[in-house]
């Protein structure tokens, strides 16, 4: 049983490292983006925008394709179109190739989250659930640590489209491990998403609307944070990749603490993971003050590092407290609804962000996600207050 387990749990998040290098060296290239086409803060926001807009129009017909033809095959091939992004966007000669080429990239990154999270549902026992999300998800924010460093450290010694480069062909080598050894469902069902039970899921839907305030919290700061700490606080590119790796490192911390906890502590799981996931939602608003009034890179690294274990710390325990809400045969489903509100937050508030930088100052663009995330907990309260849905949820005691 632990063998399984921990065949199914290293795969998926090995297959989640890899496609997250590919999908967020955009944020960390950010930088390089802006000088190679000489960009404002608010058209850099439009990048983010554009791969984020890709993601979420296939999130839902990707998501009903996973529950159809299982989480192998559209996982392996979403791989492969990944790497074939990142080539596209490192050969980009002009800005409006380069928010196409953005786009197909966020495009076939809407596989990731209805396929990773099937194959916990699907292929993990009740009980290490949790725990196994939390794993998985640290891909995420292993992932993006990882391009952090790839990107800005490599663009000193070589050029800044190398790191792209190499991200590509890692993804094509761990699509074809993930084809070879993943050993889950290689299939789903036939039938329809039922889209029409989830729109009547009340605590659901409240959980979804919540996303798309999280999803601005978390989108806009990953896309931030290197060019902040390079123009705010005056520090070089480098260092400011460091902080990003530094943001999703303690991420990851929180995503596994998350996971533990939601398995762990006693009560009904409904309450108890809404709970977790309103702490930390609570504690990110309180950061993102802290974060605006950093003036020196040693206090923005310890600043950034809190503010990522929340903020970057939330999405397992998002996605568990999906899981007590919604059946198991539409956990693809389920979880694209909730990742397009995630991205469609990262519509609006980057450009926002970018825009109150520009008009005004920084202080009064990280205010604005402190005030979001306030929206946020306000909606998770909700959600833990509903009555639980009728019928089976893919958790259970």
């Amino acid at each position: 049983m632990d063998r399984a387990y921990w065949r199914t749990v290293s795969l998926v998040t090995l297959w989640q490292v890899s496609a997250s290098i590919c999908y967020y060296t955009v944020f960390a290239a950010t930088p390089f983006f802006r000088d190679e086409f000489g960009l404002s803060r608010f058209r850099v926001g439009i990048v983010v925008t554009t791969l984020t807009l890709g993601y979420a129009i296939f999130l839902l017909p990707v998501g009903a394709i996973t529950d159809r033809f299982g989480e192998r095959r559209t996982l392996s091939l979403g791989l492969v179109g990944l790497a074939a992004g990142m080539v596209l966007v490192a050969g980009a000669p002009t800005y409006a190739l380069l928010l196409a080429a953005v786009f197909l990239l966020g495009s076939v990154y809407s596989t990731a989250m209805p396929g990773t999270n099937k194959a916990v549902y699907d292929s993990v026992a009740p009980g290490r659930q949790n725990t196994a999300m939390g794993i998985k998800q640290v891909g995420v924010t292993g992932g993006s640590g990882i391009s952090a460093l790839l990107v800005t450290g490599l663009a000193g010694y070589f050029f800044w489209e190398i790191g792209f480069l190499i991200a590509a062909a890692v993804g094509v080598v761990v699509a074809g491990v993930f084809y070879l050894f993943y050993r889950g469902e290689g299939g789903g069902t036939s039938s329809r998403p039922d889209l029409r039970g989830l729109a009547s899921n009340r605590p659901y839907v409240l959980l979804v609307v919540s996303g798309l305030f999280l999803g601005a919290a978390l989108f806009t700061t990953t896309g931030y944070t290197v060019l902040y700490v390079e123009e705010s606080i005056g520090a070089s590119v480098a260092f400011s990749g460091v902080v990003l790796a530094i943001v999703q490192l303690f991420g990851s911390g929180g995503r596994l603490l998350g996971g533990w906890l939601s398995d762990h502590l006693p009560g009904d799981p409904q309450t108890r993971i809404g709970g977790i996931l309103f702490v930390q939602t609570v504690a990110s608003a309180v950061l993102f003050l802290v974060v605006a009034r950093t003036s020196t890179p040693s206090n923005a690294g310890i600043a950034f590092a809190a503010l990522g274990f929340f903020v970057l710390g939330f999405t397992g325990v998002y996605y568990s407290c999906m899981a007590t809400l919604v059946p198991a045969d539409q956990m693809g489903s389920a979880t694209a609804g909730c990742q397009v509100a995630l991205t469609s937050g990262a519509l609006f508030a980057p450009p926002a962000f970018g825009y109150l930088a520009d008009t005004f100052d920084y202080r009064a663009s990280w205010t604005l996600l402190s005030g979001v995330c306030v929206v946020a907990a306000v909606l998770v309260v909700t959600v833990i207050r509903s009555d639980p849905p009728v019928g089976e949820t893919a958790m259970a005691e």
